[in-house]
């Protein structure tokens, strides 16, 4: 069996006094490995891994100990082993020459076997206590990286859950819902056919324009989103056309657009109604011709992508009032797809409320809750105004709130103008809007949320462990809190792996 004895290498060309620190070390519990020469030291050392070398400082050959030390620090299997200098030169510039080369500390000879083992025994502990952390270290890292990977699958999963439906507005079992599958299911032969989709905010228009696009697009074809009334008026066209190196001041590589990021797939316009004049007119040219030119290119390129667009608005109120093209919106409405508001979809509430429980009860790690039958009255009760996003937000706020027990009516919070609407009364409310109704956060956000954002006030920032730790919550409720509250602008990331933590937005 070998040995668990810390293993010295002993380098002297004397052998009287290999033999001393031999009979010095051995008796401490070390085993030594005695060698004459710089020569032998590098092929032992190489081929058995060392805990420390006691290296004679004079020795005749090609290789003097300070040699034998850098040629030593050279190789990756010996570098990090600790090397002592045992010396009868006292001149300063041996010395620095030694620890120039490497050396952790030298004794004088004659030496004291008290001494010598006290710097052996120190140099050997801290080598062990080195390696011990490095390899903790590389577990952390291996660790965080399994964690990191786990979180970008779960929310790849989460987005190729609401891309086959997750989420969408197709769930349910209405008249009005079958009536629109019905309408989709006939657009799917037709690969090439723009479409419009109209509809009030929040009812899924995107959702549906997804649910076109992998109908009807063979293979892995790319989804393109894109929101037009976010196009930056100087940027517009390099965003949707691309551009060339240099042809604008920032411009420092050629960049592709949407268009052709969009490649064979589908390019989903959003807010149509938005688009700027003289970018519609340019819209409406690529639609036809299907060729875009680049900025700061001559040279068209062909694009082959599907076109879906969603508005809000009456494009042709717009027309007549002279801020939409007639051209662009008869080019647009080859197809057009009218999504109905939630009210006009009583039957699918619940479906689409249990649909969002369980949902984000298995984003955040927890069992799905019950709904109990008040709640389901004061659901069907109210009128929606911010329709399936709008739902969608007061049932994640209920599951957070609920703490993974039965989700009742005062879990669930319903807004009109900014004001807390009563959930009873909820039917009453008026169309929703974002706002602050007093406090310090946002009346619309949890109680769970708040004390995030309170402990980040307070101390400054917030790490995953530490939201774990002050909510008694666990690392998927912790990072998916966390993520919301990032995308709500709430708070930001900085740092990454270990030293990950969340500050105020406006810190």
């Amino acid at each position: 069996m070998e040995s668990t004895n810390p293993k010295i290498l002993v380098v002297d060309d004397v052998t009287e006094n290999r033999e001393l620190l031999r009979e010095t070390v051995e008796p401490e519990g070390f085993d030594a490995y005695c060698v004459p020469n710089g020569d032998l030291a590098i092929e032992v050392a190489s081929q058995t891994p060392m805990d420390l070398i006691l290296l004679d400082i004079r020795m005749p050959g090609n290789l003097n100990g300070i040699d034998t030390c850098k040629v030593l620090k050279q190789v990756p299997e010996t570098a990090p082993v600790p090397v002592i200098f045992i010396t009868v030169d006292k001149e300063p510039e041996t010395l620095v020459q030694a620890f120039e080369s490497g050396g952790v500390d030298y004794v004088n000879k004659p030496f004291s076997k008290d001494e010598l083992m006290a710097r052996i025994r120190t140099h050997v502990e801290l080598y062990r206590l080195r390696r011990e952390l490095e390899s903790k270290n590389r577990d952390l890292e291996e660790e965080i990286q399994r964690r990191e990977t786990a979180e970008i699958e779960r929310d790849l999963l989460s987005e190729q859950t609401a891309d086959q439906g997750g989420g969408s507005g197709l769930i349910g079992q209405s008249e009005q819902a079958l009536a629109l599958q019905e309408r989709i299911d006939s657009l799917l032969a037709y690969e090439k056919v723009t479409v419009l989709l109209c509809g009030e905010s929040g009812t899924g228009k995107e959702l549906v324009a997804k649910a076109i696009h992998h109908g009807r697009v063979k293979g892995k074809a790319p989804f393109i989103s894109l929101n037009c009334a976010a196009i930056p008026g100087e940027l517009a066209e390099s965003m949707l056309f691309g551009h060339l190196k240099g042809s604008f001041s920032g411009a420092v590589r050629d960049q592709k657009g949407y268009f052709e990021m969009a490649g064979n797939g589908t390019l989903f316009l959003d807010e149509i109604g938005e688009l700027p004049l003289p970018m519609q007119a340019k819209l409406l040219r690529v639609l036809e011709e299907r060729v875009v030119v680049p900025v700061g290119s001559t040279a068209s390129r062909k694009v082959d992508a599907g076109i879906i667009a969603a508005t809000n608005k009456d494009l042709q109120v717009a027309v007549r009032d002279g801020v939409f093209r007639k051209d662009l919106y008869f080019r647009l409405a080859q197809f057009v797809c009218q999504i109905p508001p939630l009210r006009e979809r009583k039957e699918d509430i619940l479906l689409l409320a249990h649909h969002f429980m369980l949902l984000f009860a298995s984003q955040m790690g927890r069992p799905a809750p019950v709904v109990t039958e008040g709640t389901k009255q004061v659901l069907l009760s109210y009128g929606y105004p911010g329709n399936i996003r709008e739902l969608k937000n007061i049932m994640e706020r209920a599951v957070i709130e609920s703490g993974g027990a039965s989700i009742q009516p005062e879990h669930l919070h319903f807004f009109s103008y900014g004001q807390q609407v009563d959930s009873v009364a909820a039917s009453e409310a008026d169309p929703v809007v974002e706002a602050v109704a007093g406090g310090k956060w946002p009346d619309h956000l949890s109680r769970v949320e708040k004390a995030i954002l309170d402990y980040i006030d307070e101390h400054g920032s917030i790490r995953n462990a530490e939201c774990r730790n002050e909510l008694k919550i666990n690392i998927d409720q912790a990072y998916y809190l966390l993520n919301q509250l990032e995308k709500a602008g709430l708070i930001r990331k900085i740092g990454q792996s270990r030293g990950t933590r969340y500050i105020l937005e406006n810190a």
